[in-house]
């Protein structure tokens, strides 16, 4: 393992001289890390995870093992990204062009997916890109996220469809005493839902 100041790479690790890696950081067995990636300070690369070319990460963030992440993501602060998950980037995929040649990178155009703080992704969810994942928004282990997720939304499924609501603490949601408020059984938080929406309530 090699260490620059608080970072932790795992000598197994493939990491560009060119990426960037925030103090506290850990990348772990075989993953890989390409160039110009961001990585915010105390994130979590598990075994065999691969981070894209300019894919930016927040702070905190946990990508486990085997998961893919392909650029151009993008992951806000809290993020969880869950073991095997795939982050994809080519709308419509194709080894070749109409006429048969390869294609090559100037041949598409990459498109992301966008991970807005302290959402999750369940273990071998597949995010079809582009899509925007709400944040706190949970998404169920082998779902397939083939459309926009709200803040705060349970959606599972292929393809995923919201089943429910989650709070800031990850548990699912109960209703409350009156029409359109939800309430956390774990920190009693209360969210008020409008046309489809949810916000947290303030007080």
């Amino acid at each position: 393992m090699t260490s620059n100041g608080n970072v932790r790479i795992v000598d197994s690790a493939d990491v560009s001289a060119d990426a960037s890696i925030g103090d506290g950081s850990s990348i772990w067995h075989l993953a890989q890390v390409r160039e110009n990636a961001q990585l915010g300070e105390n994130c979590i690369v598990g075994r065999g995870a691969y981070i894209g070319t300019g894919v930016i990460m927040g702070d905190n963030c946990k990508v486990q093992n085997y998961a893919l992440v392909y650029e151009p993501a993008k992951l806000a602060d809290g993020v969880f990204i869950g073991p095997a998950v795939v982050l994809t980037n080519d709308t419509y995929p194709r080894a070749i062009n109409a006429d048969g040649t390869i294609k090559s990178a100037h041949d598409w155009e990459p498109v992301g997916v966008t991970i807005e703080t302290g959402a999750a992704i369940g273990a071998r969810a597949t995010c079809v890109a582009p899509v925007t994942i709400g944040a706190w928004a949970t998404v169920a282990a082998g779902a397939v996220v083939v459309k926009d997720v709200p803040a705060y939304a349970l959606v599972a499924g292929v393809p995923a469809r919201r089943i429910g609501w989650v709070g800031e603490s990850g548990v699912p949601l109960t209703p409350g005493d009156a029409a359109g408020t939800w309430v956390c059984p774990t920190t009693a938080e209360r969210y008020i839902e409008t046309d489809g929406k949810l916000i947290k309530e303030t007080v």
